[in-house]
């Protein structure tokens, strides 16, 4: 159990979870004092040891269910009955049948489609989750077509098995049972078949991913089903229901964000070498500075300038930063805010009394002026107005964020102005959402900016942009 159990936090930990030593000794103790017959029970006490996020508990959940399935659970049960009733008889010695076989194997070969059709519907009518697990061992059997050892996914079966049921023809019988001329009846007769026909998908593909562990082993399958953490979700390409998990993770990681940086400003101790003191001090030694004085440190908050590209795909990655920046902005002396395509807006404003940067960001959309001609993403002229107009605010104590892809629509990019931008400002900052191997390639003009910042960086997930603003100074 302590070696399976080493093995499962193993996973936990490539996946993105932070388990540290003294969490691991906890579940390895906590597991020592239960029952572990109780499946439901073991999830609960791994959860409560080693989770300390909420937005962790899909992936620990999707892990878990490979690392203890229940067909392999079942089995040790069942091995371990075997075993307690083997030492029993022979203590009486007795020599009689041990009992039932190994579970979860499903129905017969022998059913019909029609029959299992009926017996799945019939559980799913009666509640009869025993029944259910059987119909979806026989519909994944008869269905599916797990080939040993082929490395096809398991949503690959999943959908060849429910391709052949009869889903929505189920879900009308589920409905039809309810008869019932009031509305708010039939709505909710609804939406008890639609969960039920979702726990029917939920079995098969429990039965799927259980039947593809005794073939792969629990690392190989845990590998290519694993899912990623909301900070490690790609922006750019995440779904509606990914959207919510990063607006989420937002406000703990800006709470976080906040503290870090003024931990860290706080901990500068030691400003400039004071020349005078030093010398002063020197005297004793002849004349030679052995013993350096300082002046009080006087560390200043930095200001910041956000440049952000609304258009297109990268809208969303803008959003975030902007939301997060605001988040924290008490970190800094001050924030101003630009948003373009190939016109350009600030937007400081909209921030300005509102409790939630969300808010805020919300309006943008509808409120900046961002689109001057055709409304493609025009980065050099962007820059252009924005030193036109902005240019003379900037100091030495000035960091300029630029958010955007850099793709440029072939237009001209007129780096000399981020050129100038950078001699003017303490530091310019490229926060790019593609990956490393797409700049440079089709209307990207990454390189020809890129020698007048500070750094180009790629920043697609919420943890790549944590630890970018958590170095901010």
């Amino acid at each position: 159990m302590l070696k399976l159990l080493g093995d499962f936090i193993g996973e936990l930990r490539a996946a993105g979870i932070p388990v540290s030593m003294s969490e691991h000794v906890d579940a390895a103790r906590a597991v020592e004092v239960i029952d572990l017959g109780d499946r439901s029970l073991l999830r609960a006490t791994l959860a409560a040891t080693l989770v300390k996020d909420g937005d962790h508990l899909p992936v620990f959940y999707s892990a878990f269910d490979v690392y203890f399935s229940i067909r392999s659970w079942d089995a040790a049960d069942d091995l371990l009955g075997d075993e307690l009733t083997s030492q029993q008889e022979r203590s009486d010695g007795a020599a009689g049948p041990t009992g039932p076989g190994p579970r979860g194997r499903g129905g017969g070969g022998s059913m019909s489609a029609a029959e299992l059709a009926e017996m799945l519907f019939r559980a799913l009518r009666d509640g009869d989750l025993s029944a259910l697990r059987a119909g979806a061992s026989e519909a994944v059997t008869r269905y599916a077509g797990v080939e040993p050892g082929r490395p096809v996914g398991g949503t690959y079966y999943l959908y060849r098995t429910l391709r052949n049921l009869e889903l929505e023809e189920m879900h009308a019988r589920l409905v039809g049972d309810a008869s019932d001329d009031d509305e708010l009846n039939r709505r909710l007769a609804e939406d008890d078949a639609r969960a039920r026909i979702e726990q029917l998908k939920a079995e098969i593909e429990r039965e799927i991913r259980e039947r593809l562990v005794e073939d792969r082993g629990a690392e190989a399958l845990a590998k290519s089903v694993r899912k990623p953490l909301p900070e490690d979700l790609d922006v750019m390409h995440a779904n509606r229901e990914e959207m919510a998990q990063l607006e989420r993770a937002l406000r703990p990681l800006s709470r976080k964000l906040a503290v870090r940086l003024a931990r860290k400003r706080r901990r500068r101790r030691r400003g400039p070498v004071d020349l005078r003191h030093t010398v002063r001090r020197s005297l004793s030694t002849g004349g030679v500075p052995l013993d350096l004085q300082f002046k009080p440190p006087r560390p200043a908050k930095p200001e910041i300038f956000v440049i952000a590209d609304v258009s297109g795909s990268v809208a969303s990655f803008a959003r975030f930063t902007l939301h997060l920046v605001h988040a924290i902005s008490s970190q800094f002396s001050k924030v101003r805010s630009f948003v373009f395509v190939d016109g350009l807006d600030e937007v400081t404003h909209l921030f300005e009394g509102v409790e939630d940067p969300a808010d805020a960001v919300a309006k943008i959309n509808a409120e900046a002026d961002v689109i001057a001609f055709d409304g493609h993403s025009d980065y050099g002229r962007a820059l252009m107005v924005f030193h036109d107009r902005y240019a003379r605010s900037l100091t030495k104590r000035s960091t300029v964020l630029i958010l955007g892809d850099a793709r440029n629509n072939y237009h001209q990019a007129h780096a000399e102005v981020l050129a100038d931008l950078h001699v003017r400002a303490k530091a310019v900052y490229w926060l790019n959402p593609e990956p490393t191997s797409y700049w440079n390639s089709g209307d990207s003009v990454v390189s020809q900016y890129a020698p007048y910042c500070d750094r180009v960086i790629e920043c697609r997930t919420l943890r790549q942009l944590e630890a970018f603003v958590g170095e901010l100074t």
